[in-house]
Formats: C-alpha cells, sequence, structure tokens
C-alpha cells in the first residue's frame, strides 16, 4: 500500500517532488522514492505490508530488444500475486523479491494495456514506457478502492496525478479554483460523482479505468468491460430459496475474507455492531488468533450508540475488543483535519469518527483493518432502494433528493441571487442522475446497484475511507468490493436482496449462527455522528457553525445568502430535525474546505502531527 505520484511532460525540480511526498507521507512512511527524468517523474511512498523488506518503488524492466524501460508506481493490494509471478516465470520473467507490485512490469509487459484483466485486488497503478514515445499510462480497480486525481493540460501537454488531492496541487500548474457549479453539485449529492472534483480542472479517475497520455495524442481516457471474476461463483444457479442464496453468499465470504486475512503486517477488523462488519468478523475470527476487533462511540449519551452491539459480536467470536471514543469538543479541530485530508467536501456524517477510529488502529500497532463498507450497495441494503423498488413511476427522482445535503427547495433558498443566475443554464446534477437511472429493459434493482456502486460508492464512501485510513498509515481491505463478492450478488434473485419491507435478505441469511439474534433481529442502524443532536443550541458544534458560517465568511464566496443562512442555523437550534441539520453540517464542511483551499498542497497543511500518523 502506497501514495504515487508523478508526471509526464511536465520538468518537475527534486523540491517539488519532495514537497508533494511529503503531504501524503502520513499514507506511506516506511520508504520514500522518486525518479525524475526530463520529460516525465514518478514518485511512491510505501506503507510496507506484503514483503516489507522488498518492494522497493518504482519497479523496473529494462527492454531487453532495445533501449528503454517500464517504469511502474503502485499502490495497492494484489491478492493473486503469487500466481501471477509463477505464471510469469513460467515465460522467462525473474523478480526480485515477493512484493505484490513487482509483477507489474512484468505484466504490462507481456499483456501492454490489458494487463490489468489479470489483476485481482485493489490498485491505482501508473506506467511510464520510454522504449518508444514516452507514454504514461494510470488504471484504477474495478471498484475505484484507490483513488487517482490528475490535471491534463493541453495547452502544455502535460499531465499530473497523485494519490490526494493536496499532493496534486503541489505540483506546478494545477489549479486550486473551485469549480463554481460544484456547491449545487455537492448539495445535491454530498459530495461530487463521477469524473468531477470541487477544483476546476482536477479530475478523478473512473474505477475501471485505464488513461493513457502521450505529447503528440493527447489524453485518452477509457473504461475497462468488466472481467469475470478470478474463481468460479459460489452460485452456479439460481437459488432455489433464501437459505440457499445465504449458503452461497457465505461460501463466497468466507473465501474473500480468508483471502484478504493474508498480510506481512498486524490485521485487525472494524466491527461497527451491524451485521455487515458483524459478519466479516465471524469470519475473520476462524482465519486470525487473536482478532483484534475496534469500534467507536461518542463521550456523552448520544442516539446510534452501537457499541454494546459491537461488543456481542466481539465476545461471541473471542475477539481482543477496542472501543474508541471521541467528545463533541474535539469536533472543530477534528474537522479541519478531515477536510484537509479528503482534498474536498465530503458531507457523509462518519468522517469524522473514521479518521478517529483509524487514529487508535494506528496507535495499537495495526497496518491492517478489514472492514464491512459496500454491503449496503452490492446486496440492496438502504432504506432508499428499498422504497425505490416498491415504489411508483417517480421512484427516480424520489431516489436522487434521498441523496440530497438540502432538498432543491431549500438549496434555492440558500444561494444568492447571482448564484442562483450563474446556475441557468447549466445542467443540473439531478437530472444527470435521474437520466442515469432510467435504463428501459433493465430490472430496477439491477440499475440502482449499479448506480450504486459505480457512481455513488466511490466517490461518497471509498475515497472516504482510503485518506482517512490511510491519514493514520492504516491499510483498509474491503471484502464486499471483492469482484467475486459483487458478482454473485448480481446474480441473486431480487428477493433475495430486497424484499418484505427488508434488505440485505441473503445477507442476513448467510449471517444466521454467526452473530447474536440481538443484531440480527434490531432495526438497521446508521453507524453514524449523531449530528442532529449534537447541533444544537450552545452546543460546541453549533457555535462552531455559527463561526464558519457568519455573514463576512460567506460573503468573501458570494454564493450563499448569509441571511437564509442565518435563518437555517436559529431553526436547527431551536426545532433540530434530521433535515436541518444534515444542510447545517454540509455548509460547515464546505466552508471550511473553502477556508482551507490556498493552503493545500503545501506542508504547512499536512497535519500528521496532530493525526498520529507516520513514524
Amino acid at each position: 500500500m502506497c501514495r504515487i505520484y508523478g508526471s509526464l511532460g511536465t520538468r518537475l525540480t527534486a523540491e517539488q517532488m519532495r514537497g508533494a511526498g511529503e503531504l501524503m507521507r502520513h499514507g506511506g512512511p516506511d520508504q520514500q522514492t522518486a525518479v525524475r527524468e526530463t520529460a516525465w517523474a514518478l514518485g511512491s511512498n510505501r506503507l510496507a505490508i506484503t514483503d516489507p523488506q522488498g518492494g522497493r518503488q518504482p519497479f523496473v524492466l529494462g527492454d531487453p530488444d532495445g533501449d528503454g524501460a517500464i517504469t511502474v508506481v503502485y499502490n495497492g493490494e494484489l491478492y493473486n500475486h503469487r500466481q501471477l509471478r509463477t505464471r510469469l516465470e513460467r515465460h522467462g520473467y525473474r523478480f526480485p523479491d515477493r512484493c505484490d507490485g513487482s509483477v507489474l512490469p512484468a505484466l504490462y509487459h507481456r499483456y501492454g494495456d490489458t494487463f490489468t484483466d489479470h489483476l485481482d485486488g485493489m490498485y491505482a497503478v501508473a506506467v511510464i514506457d520510454t522504449r518508444a514515445e514516452p507514454r504514461l499510462l494510470l488504471a484504477t480497480d474495478h471498484a475505484g478502492m484507490k483513488p487517482l486525481y490528475y490535471h491534463y493540460d493541453r495547452r502544455g501537454d502535460a499531465l499530473c496525478f497523485s494519490s490526494e488531492l493536496p499532493a496534486l496541487l503541489a505540483l506546478p500548474g494545477v489549479p486550486r479554483i473551485p469549480w463554481e457549479a460544484g456547491l449545487d453539485v455537492y448539495l445535491t449529492t454530498r459530495t461530487p460523482f463521477g469524473e468531477r472534483t470541487m477544483i476546476e480542472g482536477v479530475m478523478v479517475l473512473p474505477p475501471a479505468s485505464t488513461a493513457v497520455f502521450t505529447r503528440r495524442d493527447g489524453l485518452r481516457v477509457h473504461r475497462r468491460a468488466a472481467v469475470p471474476p478470478p474463481s468460479p461463483t459460489a452460485l452456479p444457479h439460481p437459488p432455489d430459496s433464501l437459505e440457499e442464496a445465504g449458503a452461497a453468499v457465505l461460501r463466497e465470504l468466507r473465501s474473500a475474507a480468508g483471502q484478504l486475512a493474508e498480510a506481512d503486517a498486524p490485521l485487525c477488523a472494524i466491527t461497527s455492531g451491524g451485521l455487515d462488519s458483524g459478519l466479516v468478523t465471524a469470519l475473520l475470527a476462524e482465519r486470525v488468533r487473536p482478532l483484534h476487533t475496534f469500534t467507536i462511540g461518542y463521550r456523552g449519551t448520544w442516539p446510534f450508540d452501537e457499541r454494546p452491539f459491537a461488543r456481542e459480536i466481539a465476545d461471541r467470536h473471542g475477539t481482543v475488543h477496542h472501543q474508541v471514543e471521541a467528545g463533541p469538543r474535539d469536533f472543530p479541530a477534528l474537522l479541519g483535519e478531515t477536510v484537509r485530508h479528503l482534498g474536498q467536501p465530503n458531507a457523509d456524517l462518519i468522517t469524522l469518527s473514521t479518521l478517529v477510529l483509524f487514529r487508535a488502529v494506528h496507535r495499537a500497532g495495526f497496518k491492517v483493518a478489514v472492514t464491512g463498507d459496500a454491503a449496503d450497495e452490492a446486496f440492496g441494503g438502504y432504506d432508499r432502494i428499498r422504497k425505490a423498488v416498491a415504489a411508483g413511476p417517480a421512484w427516480a427522482r424520489d431516489y436522487v433528493n434521498a441523496l440530497a445535503a438540502a432538498p432543491l427547495p431549500l438549496r434555492e433558498r440558500l444561494y444568492t441571487d447571482d448564484y442562483r443566475a450563474a446556475l441557468r443554464g447549466v445542467p443540473s446534477e439531478h437530472g444527470r442522475l435521474r437520466d442515469l437511472l432510467h435504463a428501459p429493459g433493465r430490472g430496477r434493482l439491477d440499475v440502482i446497484t449499479e448506480f450504486e456502486l459505480t457512481e455513488r460508492l466511490p466517490a461518497y464512501h471509498l475515497r472516504r475511507v482510503d485518506h482517512l485510513s490511510m491519514a493514520s498509515s492504516v491499510e483498509v481491505r474491503l471484502p464486499y468490493c471483492q469482484r467475486s463478492v459483487t458478482a454473485l450478488a448480481s446474480r441473486l434473485p431480487d428477493t433475495t436482496r430486497v424484499g418484505d419491507g427488508r434488505g440485505k435478505r441473503a445477507l442476513y441469511a448467510a449471517a444466521g449462527g454467526l452473530l447474536p439474534s440481538s443484531v440480527l433481529r434490531r432495526p438497521k442502524q446508521p453507524f453514524t455522528l449523531p449530528v442532529t443532536a449534537m447541533l444544537t443550541g450552545g452546543s460546541p458544534l453549533m457555535e462552531h457553525a455559527r463561526e464558519v458560517l457568519s455573514p463576512a465568511e460567506l460573503k468573501r464566496d458570494g454564493r450563499l445568502d448569509a441571511t437564509a443562512v442565518g435563518r437555517l442555523l436559529d431553526r436547527q437550534a431551536g426545532r433540530p430535525d434530521d433535515v436541518t441539520s444534515l444542510a447545517v453540517w454540509s455548509l460547515l464542511v464546505h466552508q471550511r474546505w473553502l477556508d482551507q483551499l490556498d493552503g493545500l498542497g503545501t506542508t504547512s497543511a499536512d497535519p500528521r502531527a496532530s493525526t498520529g500518523a507516520g513514524t
């Protein structure tokens, strides 16, 4: 697991490379390496997980038939690297170590741009091929677990890239201008989906994408066709019953958990107290002894406290359990750190919890954590999915509305006249997503699942998990994102995913006998920050919101109406409710990001000392 960065077409100085690398040192404290040539540069910060004594990047393969070389930097984990190494050795390739990334230059040399078809894992890869005209290839895994941001300068025929936004902004020529329509997009979906970021001219490579850049031909980005899972599915035919579906899911998850449990570094599990992470914990406990588990709660008495359920799961499976706590008075400082690491606004209420949780994992000595993220997307767990499946013709409109940080009427009231005018004629994100969900000839649940896995999950969840875990030098592994698991989920009949007023039916069937009945029978509960209860009159978080969202602060940007925002704050302070509190929280996150934008991309913005990350 690493942080990678570089460019083709931009002459980077040693100081510029060091600056970008230093901004991501938290994600790779074990080894920092970089190589610079006249027209290109590659850098890597390594978090040593597989073969800690080997794995020095960049990985290089010289061309035996002429001049030039294949040079690779890579972030991720390849779970099938042993099989790939054995296959490539049969073709005459030799390797200096048993690090997973060492196979990448040979794999590219043999298969060219389709080398990604052979990878099973999570990754962001950058290849510089100098055997002819220098070309830069960037590739992301099928789910988008390892983000890769880039800026393409068409006028200067140059492309820069990085695993994190602040490091990209440290490279010359990369703009830091807010995307004007970005505020409206952000309030529509809680973070930008697709290729856009909140910074004008800065993009993110989508899942399952390959980008190829040469100075002669420019940049070409394409989404790769789906590749079948690396092993036969556990479901050779449609299940005859919910029990059969659950048994197939359990077999596939047990196989995935066993594969992801292999690591040359200490490994733990994140156990929220719900079905998804609880089942992962149960399966890991079969392989890892002793298994350490971590959960988080908040000092004081708040709604949504899952600690008792997490403790029940831990006790049932004999894990060494760690309860992590955060206090509301810490939130203003934590919010600043969180926004810096994310590099752009994300209104997910779990962001602060994520940062605190992985900080504790790091301090306890663990480099790898396995989580239950993506189960809701793959198996139909969200209430909005259940409602959409049963709804009438307007289901797509209502579905997109459920994604918003602030409902459309509220958004329009919050904007200044000038910003409303600027948005006229700009295609709405609400409309784009609604059109995506209208796919004639396809089943509604299949369309929703694809949307959740390819649009929302990478942007809203996976980037948060990646950035806020690596902020504390922790690699996250995600069994529910394994291709074999998502492929199996897609083959299940609709009624084994969503039916009888409940989602994730096959997953509940898989967990029978493995989790306490209290966990299986309780209503679905978000693993989240109880922000409605915490954003009340006089609370530390509300006082911070009033300070950050003051008229003077809002006037500098000019897109939000200070009077309307003031009324929103007053309403939440006097009559707290979930819709208003989410809108306040989202505006707070956005303003903190705006305040920090000029400082992103400088080493003074790096909060490693306060997060406890690095060595």
